[in-house]
């Protein structure tokens, strides 16, 4: 599979900081205060490359609620392609989706179709919280793993890194928490590095600064090559993203939005 360095780096930006604080109660008792998100949602990005636009990505949640192993969900798309010279290059487009349980915040499926230059992939995760296990279907090939108690997806924990009170988290403290992707069980680690005022294209706004900390690897520069910056607000979306590539640095950013449950203050 040959992956482009946008998607690598689109998958940093809404993966890595799928990151939270894990509880320890079974899924079917947990309730999480959820005043963040809710149906309809719908934000879009723009990835760049210094000036040349590269990729366009969104997140949408679905407009009503879904039925996933007896429980409502919450639909969760979360959409990237490259654009431009970036898509002769290499052609990206790819779908994510996650049903995530409207009262536990937790996944119940997930489903990735994945279109890369020529290289194709669909799956499918059903999560069994009760028994602790994931199955895996790609094609006719089926596999269960076990997992840890209350595992996320990629996209399910984000959302519950929403519901956050960061009130209560102090500047410097890393966030750790497994994740299940692609058939393994990944602990995700984010430094919260505390409180910021940014520009975007709607003005300025105050933001929470987060580091995804990034295993060593051949695309990028080093642990802290990636940067992110969320909403100081109930919504916590990301507005601004930046990751320091070997050969460069890619930018994410807030293109446009509607549908948050507050809306953001700008000044």
């Amino acid at each position: 599979m040959k992956k482009s360095y946008i998607v690598i780096a689109a998958l940093l930006i809404f993966t890595l900081l799928f990151s939270f604080r894990q509880y320890e109660q079974l899924a079917e008792n947990r309730v999480i205060a959820n005043k963040s998100f809710g149906t309809g949602e719908r934000v879009e990005y723009r990835v760049h490359y210094g000036f040349i636009n590269a990729a366009e990505a969104k997140v949408e949640v679905g407009k009503s609620v879904s039925l996933i192993n007896s429980r409502p969900c919450y639909r969760v798309n979360v959409s990237g392609r490259t654009v431009g010279a970036f898509d002769l290059i290499s052609r990206v487009r790819d779908t994510w989706r996650s049903y995530i349980d409207t009262t536990a915040i937790l996944p119940h499926m997930f489903e990735r179709q994945i279109q890369e230059n020529k290289y194709r992939k669909d799956e499918r995760v059903v999560f069994h919280h009760n028994r602790d296990q994931a199955v895996s279907s790609v094609k006719d090939e089926t596999k269960t793993f076990n997992v840890p108690n209350n595992i996320h997806d990629i996209i399910s924990g984000y959302f519950f890194l929403r519901t956050i009170n960061f009130e209560k988290i102090s500047e410097g403290e890393v966030i750790e928490v497994p994740t299940f992707f692609d058939g393994e069980v990944y602990k995700l680690r984010v430094r919260y590095v505390g409180r910021d005022v940014i520009k975007t294209k709607y003005g300025r706004t105050k933001v929470l600064r987060l580091n995804p900390l990034i295993p060593s690897n051949k695309f990028f520069k080093d642990e802290g090559a990636m940067r992110l910056w969320v909403s100081d607000d109930s919504n916590k979306i990301p507005l601004k993203a930046e990751v320091e590539l070997k050969i460069g640095s890619l930018e994410m950013d807030l293109k446009s939005y509607k549908g948050l449950k507050k809306d953001i203050v700008w000044f």
